[in-house]
């Protein structure tokens, strides 16, 4: 259903943007700056959630810079990875070497996403044309005859309309925005889940292993200061089994592959602390309807490999202000500008997911799907592992992605 009657209040906007992640707060802050009148919808009353996405790369820090943020930014706490080593079967391998590349951040920058989402919507204040709207849920479209001309909020308050001349969805991976409009969505698939949980640290527990993978398991750990956060991997549809074997099979496990979790593994007292995560791949075909523009996971579901979503959000927004902001200056951008973002974003995005699934199926579903048989590092691990030099190409691919974007959207004049 879509909304034809006005709610008894009416908020008019140039430009409403659906969700308050990566994708919208940085697209709603680049807005801001140049001057456009701009409302971001966030349906929580804070940004105090466990993301599974709390990693800033190189391409993001570049945008950052760009913005001239980046003092006050890495001023937050946060923590530095250069080298991704594993296990492999109990063989050391070293998956990339993000200190080789050419660029001014040459390292992934660990951060809690409300911490990141926070400094956005705190750098934000200064634009008088930017307001971020907390507890307000976009429930429903309105329509003008085929045109999206904004959206019906469930806030604190009650129902308000937000007439904008373009809505965008940012409104991730279930996107309601996305699924009042009609858009079909491609499933891709993923042979995996994750299950995320946090394990006390000690201040003396160093080790710089990021992924462990053994026959029929496979966990990557995050040195989070205080605490390590875990992805622990299991085949799809396999979380019940898992609950079935119990707890303290599961911390067995984890304790094994992981001995430096041994002290702080009491933190996870019951399946109440451990998230389970569902892996999905995929990607709408079409990206609009006239006045409306999807972007981030609303438009293209990413896999956790390489922990790359935050960041392809991230260009998607920069990308939407590069490419449309002049126009939303004079109003609605037709449909076909809109595409422009798609015709855009659509190589990066479709070459990402390509990439994801080459891992996944090579290397995950292998691991999983090993049993008890020993494990052999594939042929490119070895070789990346050999040859050090090779470990800047997957540095390049995690850190900056294909084709990066670059700030190009103007700043409204005293912005």
């Amino acid at each position: 259903m879509t909304s034809d009657q006005p709610s008894s209040r009416t908020k008019k906007v140039r430009c409403c943007i659906v969700g308050g992640g990566p994708a919208g707060m940085m697209l709603g802050y680049l807005l801001g700056r140049a001057g456009i009148e701009v409302v971001v919808l966030e349906k929580h009353a804070d940004f105090f959630r466990d993301f599974r996405g709390d990693t800033v790369h190189p391409s993001t820090l570049q945008v950052m810079d760009e913005l001239g943020l980046i003092d006050g930014f890495l001023k937050l706490p946060h923590q530095r990875l250069q080298k991704m080593d594993g296990l492999f079967g109990g063989t050391p391998v070293r998956i990339a070497d993000l200190s080789r590349l050419h660029t001014k951040y040459p390292f992934i920058a660990f951060m809690p996403q409300w911490d990141f989402l926070n400094f956005l919507r705190e750098a934000g204040r200064r634009f008088a044309s930017l307001e971020v709207m907390m507890s307000t849920e976009a429930v429903d479209l309105i329509r003008r005859g085929e045109t999206i001309a904004g959206v019906r909020a469930r806030t604190p308050d009650g129902v308000v309309d937000i007439e904008a001349d373009l809505t965008i969805a940012c409104d991730g991976r279930h996107s309601t925005v996305r699924e009042r409009a009609g858009l079909a969505v491609e499933e891709i698939g993923a042979p995996m889940d994750v299950l995320w949980f946090r394990v006390g640290r000690k201040a003396d527990e160093t080790e710089n292993l990021f992924a462990r993978v053994e026959p029929g398991k496979m966990m990557i750990t995050f040195d989070r200061g205080d605490y390590w956060q875990c992805a622990y991997v299991i085949a799809k549809g396999q979380h019940e089994a898992v609950k079935a074997r119990g707890l303290q099979a599961l911390l067995d496990d984890v304790v094994r592959m992981a001995p430096v979790l041994k002290a702080g593994i009491v933190d996870v007292k019951s399946f109440d602390d451990v998230k389970l995560l569902t892996v999905a791949i995929n990607r709408l075909t079409r990206w609009t309807r006239p006045g409306l523009l999807c972007i981030g996971d609303a438009a293209h579901a990413m896999s956790p490999v390489g922990g790359v979503g935050v960041n392809l959000a991230v260009q998607d927004a920069v990308a939407t202000a590069n490419l449309l902001a002049d126009r939303l200056q004079r109003g609605c951008p037709s449909e076909d500008e809109l595409d422009a973002v798609r015709r855009r974003r659509e190589f990066p995005v479709k070459m990402t997911q390509r990439m994801q699934m080459v891992v996944q199926n090579n290397i995950v579903s292998g691991a999983l799907g090993s049993g008890d048989r020993p494990l052999k590092v594939p042929l490119i691990v070895r070789l990346i592992t050999a040859l050090p030099w090779l470990q800047r190409i997957p540095a390049r691919l995690l850190g900056l992605g294909v084709r990066p974007e670059h700030v190009q959207s103007k700043a409204a004049a005293g912005s």
